[in-house]
């Protein structure tokens, strides 16, 4: 992730903060992530080096997310696409995996897979861009067989890092893409929650103050019901992430992010970095948070009626 702790303009935050129900109650989940199996994707990702969008790095990052997720039986689709960076054209795609549930409305987990591109070092982004599409692996093998109300889709964004300076059309550009792509069709997902840099070893989320508030007191509830409570902090922190291009399409998104991480965009964000613990608080926050962001959706559907 790029420097994105910023102020987006005031509709932005007056459409996608509506909000506030108190989050449905839900059991401890049935299946636990296992955070060593997550951590071994984490070292395995890394071992491929630099996954800069568009370089060759990034498509060996792509092949072994595909190839762990078919070892799970869980088919994936590589969507590509051609996005103006300052480097010119570049080919990037986002990987999507779908796991049916009773409904065929899409509930969303993403991350990114792509790492910054860095000159004057060798970036391998164990915490930033490793963390998060190696939980999204675990979690796609552990929710593969499971009963769900709502369609699952886990998505891996290409292109999330800008190649210069953080700008508008210089940052997201999986996101950005795909969020224009179901807007289009009018296959825009239900809601969506993101998980980046969630690998540090001392494990601090805030509050992303751009998330959608309903969203984020049912990830907030889940970890207390979970005993998580030190590492979800209140403190309200924005940042700027794949999750905004979905809040303007009006979808409701949340983000689960440490940026309090000192080797964040150095050579030092390397693997002994990342905790496998982290890894499987998260993980488990995300599967027992599931339950009661379908009620909600479920509930506020009939509620329309």
């Amino acid at each position: 992730m790029s420097a994105r702790v910023t102020t987006l303009a005031l509709t932005l935050v007056l459409t996608v903060l509506a909000g506030g129900a108190q989050p449905g109650a839900a059991q401890a989940p049935a299946v636990r992530v296992d955070g060593a199996a997550a951590l071994r994707h984490v070292e395995r990702l890394v071992a491929i080096g630099p996954r800069v969008a568009g370089s060759p790095g990034g498509e060996r990052a792509r092949t072994y997310i595909v190839g762990e997720l078919r070892k799970a039986g869980v088919e994936a689709e590589v969507r590509t696409f051609e996005a103006a960076t300052p480097q010119g054209r570049l080919r990037m795609a986002n990987v999507v995996a779908r796991l049916p549930g009773r409904r065929t409305d899409v509930v969303v987990l993403a991350g990114h897979y792509d790492t910054k591109l860095f000159k004057s070092f060798r970036f391998v982004g164990a915490n930033d861009g490793g963390s998060s599409a190696a939980l999204l692996i675990e979690l796609a093998r552990r929710l593969a067989k499971a009963p769900r109300e709502y369609t699952l889709w886990l998505v891996w964004f290409d292109g999330e890092e800008a190649f210069e300076s953080w700008t508008a059309t210089d940052s997201l550009y999986g996101s950005r893409h795909l969020a224009a792509e179901l807007a289009r069709t009018g296959r825009l997902p239900r809601a969506l929650v993101l998980v980046d840099m969630i690998g540090d070893r001392d494990l601090n989320i805030r509050r992303d103050t751009y998330s959608t508030l309903w969203l984020t007191d049912i990830l907030w509830a889940s970890a207390a019901r979970l005993g998580y409570s030190r590492h979800f902090l209140n403190d309200p922190l924005p940042v700027e992430d794949d999750h905004v291009p979905f809040l303007k399409a009006g979808v409701p998104a949340a983000l689960l992010i440490d940026f309090d991480y000192p080797p964040w965009h150095t050579a030092d964000d390397t693997l002994d970095k990342v905790s496998a613990q982290s890894l499987a608080v998260v993980g488990n926050v995300l599967l027992d948070a599931l339950p009661s962001i379908e009620q909600y959706l479920t509930t506020q559907a009939a509620g329309t009626r």
